[in-house]
């Protein structure tokens, strides 16, 4: 026999050994999810305009672009690239994915190569003299063992533990489900993150409109105070109507200044989500109030899709679901515990007491030995296991149904508030239009005589409340839409 056929022969032995582990997988293979309720209100969700029907889903991964600001657009782009919470989420994506391929790779064989040099050294070893009871004389035979010596070996081992019951199979099965829960998990992070970035960008274009309103009646308030000044000075208003327009003034300024402060915690909350240092975006956010960008508002028409593709898109229902899936395969893990496990090894090798040896490829050692084992006393671990497994697996389908019930009630609440927030948005913005309107007709009673001044500041004080109160309407719908792309998992895909 040649030394060829020696890694022939292991080779064949370890094919037969994998057709063998392909024969068994213990345990129950993973079904799919559990049927979950769908949600009746999206039925009576589709209305004109709110069509309860699928879109395009290269527009729904990017919704954010339907709010038409450039700027906004460039925040998400740059907060999707460096923010720490994301860098966290895809450090935990890659190290499930190696987890992954250490799995796999456990399912295969396992071979080294191994040189030695040796140089030993031992004790001189002899016999002594000894007498022929022939009488023929005396011989002296000696014998000697050398005291150092040197071995050379070179050799090649390999072994396998054949997978018969397929616990390295659920095994591996279990991680890669873990992997794509990771990678779920970091879509719901990309999800809430582009949410959060939108909802502060809305929330700081609103403060601004709200402080360059109050600017506008500081500084309307301040001419009509001047104005009021010099008609006591020239006898035709009172003192009184001087008390009554400062107080308004101070008023108005008192309302005025903790907007500055939100100002600020909203600019330090975007710079956050983009990965910079507070105040890094306060020059491109627009430090005058009075020539900032306006309240970013929603679409005319929004689609809503069904119920079935949102449990597809949300991404934490991505990840409860694989979570499950997991957990239904580190069952069949835990079982495979009860079976024998047969292990192969193979070794050889070639050597002497000279380098010149390593050159006799004919003259080597070879091993081949398998080994079962079987773990037949273990007091109900084993059991043990399995019941914990099965637990674990219980738990995360109760997980499941909990994350899909939350996001229907997410999507519907949701979908409720926006609708009933845009016949809010146009019921204030009629009401401003009156308020306006009003403000006009009064100041031009109080020109002509028939208003008094009392008159004119309540119309102001109603005119200013009303456009305070639709920039607040606004940015709330913009925000309301925001959320209903949330719950409906329309978040940013890398695909």
């Amino acid at each position: 026999m040649k030394l060829p056929t020696v890694p022939s022969l292991l080779l064949a032995c370890l094919g037969g050994a994998g057709l063998l582990s392909a024969c068994t997988t213990v345990g129950t293979d993973y079904a799919g999810p559990p049927v979950t309720p769908q949600a009746a209100g999206f039925a009576r969700a589709g209305t004109p305009d709110m069509p309860a029907t699928p879109a395009d889903s290269k527009a729904l991964a990017h919704w954010w672009t339907e709010l038409g600001d450039p700027l906004l657009d460039q925040l998400v782009d740059r907060a999707l690239q460096a923010n720490p919470n994301l860098a966290l989420a895809s450090a935990r994506v890659r190290q499930a994915r190696a987890s992954l391929r250490s799995e796999q790779a456990n399912g295969k064989p396992k071979g080294s190569a191994t040189a030695l040099a040796a140089h030993a050294h031992l004790p001189t070893l002899g016999s002594g003299s000894g007498n022929d009871s022939g009488g023929d004389g005396g011989n002296n035979d000696s014998l000697s063992i050398p005291s150092s010596l040197n071995l050379y070996s070179v050799g090649f081992d390999a072994s396998w533990e054949i997978d018969l019951f397929g616990g390295q199979r659920r095994a591996t099965e279990a991680a890669g489900a873990a992997a794509e829960a990771a990678e779920a998990r970091l879509a719901d992070a990309q999800l809430s993150l582009v949410a959060e970035v939108a909802q502060a960008y809305v929330n700081l274009r609103s403060t601004q409109a709200q402080v360059a309103l109050s600017n506008a009646a500081i500084e309307r308030q301040q001419r009509s105070l001047e104005l009021a000044l010099r008609r006591v000075k020239a006898g035709t208003a009172s003192e009184l109507d001087i008390t009554r327009l400062q107080g308004q003034l101070e008023t108005t300024r008192s309302q005025a200044e903790p907007l500055g402060a939100q100002l600020d915690a909203y600019r330090d909350e975007l710079a956050m989500l983009v990965g910079v240092a507070p105040g890094a975006l306060d020059a491109e956010l627009g430090a005058d109030p009075a020539n900032a960008a306006a309240v970013p508002l929603p679409p005319a028409s929004v689609a809503v899709g069904d119920p079935t593709a949102m449990l597809r898109r949300r991404p934490d229902i991505r990840a409860a679901e694989r979570t499950l899936a997991q957990r239904q395969a580190q069952i069949g893990q835990a079982q495979a515990a009860r079976f024998p496990k047969l292990s192969l090894m193979g070794l050889i090798g070639i050597g002497g007491t000279h380098v010149s040896d390593l050159t006799h490829l004919d003259d080597y050692s070879a091993i081949i030995a398998p080994q079962l084992s079987w773990n037949v006393l273990d007091f109900g671990r084993v059991n043990a296991n399995i019941e914990q497994s099965q637990g674990v697996r219980d738990e995360a389908e109760a997980q499941y149904r909990i994350a899909v019930l939350g996001a229907l009630r997410d999507a519907e609440d949701a979908l409720s508030r926006f609708r009933q927030r845009r016949t809010s948005v146009a019921t204030i913005a009629r009401a401003k239009a009156t308020a306006d309107r009003a403000a006009v007709l009064t100041a031009a009673r109080q020109r002509a005589g028939t208003a008094s001044l009392i008159d004119v500041l309540d119309t102001e004080r109603q005119q200013l409340t009303a456009e305070q109160n639709l920039a607040q309407a606004q940015a709330a719908l913009t925000n309301d839409f925001i959320a209903l792309q949330k719950a409906l998992g329309l978040g940013w895909r890398g695909s």
